[in-house]
């Protein structure tokens, strides 16, 4: 049975919740401008209780429309790179999550794609804007306030040097963090 939902860090996770977010915004509109309408209809003024809850309404749809906002905004992983990572995604030993936008005060870092083996985490960003460093400092500042250490983290920009690091990371012969679990849910947690 497909999904409609694809789970957080699968491939195509963002463009997913970019489609779902959209709808679910226009629904939660909808159902407010519709009771809004209905209440006017009925009574002939917007004087009504229906006015009110119409409003009411306007609070998830509101929620929904800044959702909306940052998945909109939020890029994925390229089918390109896609294609030459999907050799890693069945490894043994070797955890891959896609699309992973984490969100910070100051700036956004997407990753297109991250893999966690032993107490190393490697991403790879594609947007020339995300700042490789001040991402690797993020996801370590976040780890260090989970009180997750002997993690090592690191951030690529560049295609050829990720693949590298992947294909070396798969040889390797590491035995999973002590904390694995804690290390997916706080990634999971911090991103969209």
């Amino acid at each position: 049975m497909n999904q409609i939902l694809v789970p957080k860090g699968c491939y195509g996770f963002l463009d997913n919740r970019k489609i779902y977010t959209i709808l679910r915004t226009v629904f939660f509109f909808a159902v407010s401008v519709s009771l809004y309408i209905a209440g006017i209809v009925k009574t002939g003024s917007n004087r009504n209780l229906l006015t009110i809850v119409a409003v009411l309404c306007c609070l998830p749809a509101c929620k929904s429309a800044v959702n909306c906002i940052l998945f909109l905004r939020a890029r994925g992983c390229s089918e390109g790179l896609h294609q030459k990572l999907t050799v890693y995604d069945d490894n043994a030993g070797l955890m891959t999550f896609y699309d992973l936008y984490f969100t910070s005060y100051q700036k956004n870092y997407p990753i297109s794609h991250m893999a966690l083996k032993g107490g190393i985490l490697c991403g790879i960003t594609e947007n020339p804007a995300c700042s490789c460093d001040e991402a690797r400092k993020h996801l370590e500042q976040m780890l260090s306030q989970e009180g997750i250490k002997n993690v090592t983290v690191n951030i690529f920009s560049q295609e050829s040097e990720y693949l590298d690091r992947l294909s070396r990371l798969s040889l390797m012969d590491e035995a999973d963090h002590r904390e694995k679990e804690g290390i997916v849910s706080l990634l999971y947690s911090i991103s969209l």
